[in-house]
């Protein structure tokens, strides 16, 4: 029984159930505390964190493909370069998660509570999240916002575009929103 295993053991019977699905089993954390841990590089492919807490918990390069991450507390917790493809992080916290080159392709991101994620290089389903590289900048747009590069603000202010505040942001960036900011908009259409 999951209750009587700590989440290390629980882990190292999901990679034991991984490697031959007839000996251990799959992760089922759905509603454990794991604010905190240290899951930095761990396979959980697969598994069930529903409701589970990992509040700033370390999930840094984590395989988390196809894991259901509906209702989790991921707030402040560290994605970096994590694999979320096909994860179902519906009405999951998010905020201020750093995301920074996490792989959210196929994601169910709806209901996702972003506000404050770094979205810095993450891949987007181009549903409800997409991104593009233009050049030297990563574009990410979601939840009613888009982020270039380091400034993540309103579709609204984007679609405004007064050039003094453009010019405000970055030295490059006149130069770059001249030759990129239609293209951007036009990304986030329907948004």
């Amino acid at each position: 029984e999951n209750s009587e295993m700590n989440h290390s053991e629980i882990i190292a019977a999901h990679n034991e159930w991984l490697r031959d699905n007839t000996k251990g089993a799959c992760a089922n954390l759905s509603g454990a505390n794991l604010r905190d841990a240290d899951l930095s590089g761990a396979n959980l492919l697969g598994a069930n964190l529903w409701d589970a807490n990992l509040r700033d918990a370390n999930l840094s390069g984590a395989n988390l493909l196809g894991a259901n991450l509906r209702d989790a507390n991921l707030r402040g917790a560290d994605l970096l370069g994590a694999d979320l493809r096909g994860a179902d992080l519906w009405d999951a916290n998010l905020r201020d998660a750093n995301l920074l080159g996490a792989n959210l392709r196929g994601a169910n991101l709806r209901g996702a509570d972003l506000l404050g994620a770094d979205l810095l290089g993450a891949i987007g389903n181009m549903r409800e999240m997409r991104s593009a590289k233009f050049e030297t900048w990563s574009v990410t747009i979601i939840a009613g916002t888009m982020q270039i590069g380091c400034q993540r603000h309103s579709l609204d202010l984007w679609r405004k575009s007064d050039p003094r505040w453009i010019a405000a942001l970055d030295r490059n960036a006149t130069e770059w929103w001249q030759k990129w900011g239609d293209v951007c908009l036009k990304l986030a259409e329907g948004m």
